[in-house]
């Protein structure tokens, strides 16, 4: 059946009825208005009247992207029900939720993390990798591009150094061997359990990059991070407390990882005894990213001081991986151009 069911009266042959006796009284709808076409969207044809429209999107991708979204967006509302005013209060949340964006705040990523859904498309990326690899993590709403460089074994922590650590280990492709010239970015907290760019100033500090040198091997000194909690004065932050959820990360140290010909790794260490690593508000922790600060470790390149060892292995890089991107960007790279 289709959407217009034509009302203008005429017989099997074209010809209009004869008039109808004086006496009786028009049979017409409580609706109408004189109109003589009927055109009624119902809670189930206004979803294949939108799908319809859709038919001439000439991307593929974009075509089943956005057809999935409309019957999965329509289907929601249908079964919770929505009412009008739930309606513009989801609209004010999705408003505010992107006013409350800047070059150093990305509240829509954080709503993704906070929802699970950063963690979901990691997942199912994660399953596309050639080989098996180190896990992934997320890239967070607090990565920035073009970070300082370092040499092997410098301090990134410019402004409070007191409670170092020592991060160092190999990083190696899928099947064990050494990536020398690997490209090894490291972004983190201070030690007062906030990253730069929620200091005053907006300068960086706790983030680096470094090279592996010609054994795949990084050294890394950094202080210990803290566990903190998601920015809790927004829309999120809003939604957060309504559900009566703590909004805590445990203490994770970022890294961003790549070498030629090998699929880019977004991962994190995850402080081994943290109170939240179970009930991380944006599920990031992993078992196998989880990793103890340890005193005095044999074979730590910088002696006395506290330390994590860890060696990263990279999968191979397909033609996919090309495409694919990462699941998260530098808050000041998104909406910076229009497309």
């Amino acid at each position: 059946m289709g959407i217009f069911d034509w009302l203008n009266g005429a017989t099997k042959n074209g010809t209009a009825p004869q008039a109808a006796q004086t006496t009786a009284k028009p049979a017409k709808a409580a609706h109408a208005n004189g109109g003589d076409v009927k055109l009624e969207y119902t809670s189930e044809s206004i979803t294949t009247a939108m799908l319809s429209q859709l038919a001439s999107t000439p991307d593929p991708r974009f075509k089943q992207i956005m057809e999935a979204a409309v019957r999965h967006l329509h289907a929601f509302a249908r079964e919770v029900n929505l009412t009008p005013g739930e309606w513009i209060k989801g609209i004010d949340f999705l408003t505010r939720t992107g006013q409350a964006c800047s070059p150093s705040r990305q509240e829509v990523i954080l709503l993704s993390d906070t929802l699970g859904l950063s963690t979901l498309i990691n997942t199912m990326h994660d399953k596309t990798a050639m080989e098996e690899a180190t896990h992934s993590s997320l890239l967070g709403p607090f990565f920035r591009e073009d970070p300082p460089k370092f040499k092997a074994g410098e301090q990134i922590s410019q402004k409070d150094a007191s409670d170092e650590v020592v991060l160092y280990g190999t990083v190696t492709n899928a099947k064990g061997k050494p990536l020398p010239n690997a490209i090894v970015s490291v972004w983190q907290t201070a030690t007062d359990g906030r990253y730069d760019m929620q200091q005053e100033g907006g300068g960086m500090d706790c983030r680096g990059e470094f090279t592996t040198d010609a054994d795949g091997k990084y050294l890394i000194r950094t202080v210990r991070p803290l566990f903190y909690s998601i920015p809790m004065d927004g829309p999120v932050g809003e939604m957060i407390t309504a559900q009566k959820r703590h909004g805590n990360r445990p203490a994770h140290i970022h890294f961003l990882i790549s070498a030629a010909g090998h699929r880019e790794m977004v991962t994190a260490l995850y402080i081994a005894d943290d109170p939240h690593i179970m009930d991380d508000v944006v599920f990031g922790a992993h078992g196998d990213l989880i990793a103890a600060i340890k005193n005095n470790q044999p074979g730590c390149p910088v002696p006395g001081v506290n330390s994590i060892k860890f060696n990263f292995a990279l999968s191979a890089e397909s033609a996919a991986d090309k495409l694919s991107g990462r699941v998260g960007a530098d808050p000041s790279k998104i909406g910076a151009t229009a497309h």
